[in-house]
């Protein structure tokens, strides 16, 4: 199974999503499930994340010093079996973008977080340092949460 995370630049939540995923899935044996991330524009490709996201990824033990920003492209429609969006901006684009015969299923992450009200994984880009231990709180939830689902699908 191929899952990518997808937000607007790639170097802030998505790769944070990533990474947390990544340490979990291995953590918990999932080695059937590989992960990336990606961004609905190309602002930042082939830049390394954030700084910020990497230092407070680090600080909760995720490694997101060794990604790349990457822009989501028509082939990740078919070669990715899930598009988990970060916000509904975000959706709404990967969306417009899919192709009619696309195979991968786009939701947003926070379809998997038990908190209904919940509905969007804030952009910590132009606000301060809690806002990215915010995003690694969220996506913990979710992405354990999307996980425990996945794994409980295979058995």
């Amino acid at each position: 199974m191929k899952i990518m995370f997808v937000c607007l630049g790639n170097i802030c939540r998505s790769p944070t999503a990533h990474a947390i995923a990544q340490k979990r899935a291995v953590e918990q044996g999932l080695t059937y499930i590989s992960f990336s991330s990606s961004g609905t524009s190309g602002y930042h490709v082939g830049e390394h994340p954030d700084k910020r996201a990497i230092a407070h990824g680090a600080q909760h033990g995720y490694d997101l010093s060794r990604l790349t920003a990457q822009r989501l492209t028509q082939d990740d429609f078919y070669e990715q079996d899930l598009l988990l969006t970060m916000d509904d901006q975000n959706y709404q684009d990967v969306l417009a973008m899919k192709p009619a015969d696309a195979t991968a299923i786009v939701k947003r992450l926070l379809d998997y977080h038990p908190d209904p009200e919940l509905t969007q994984v804030p952009d910590p880009y132009y606000g301060g340092n809690a806002g990215f231990d915010t995003v690694v709180a969220i996506c913990e939830t979710a992405i354990d949460a999307m996980l425990d689902q996945i794994d409980n699908k295979q058995r």
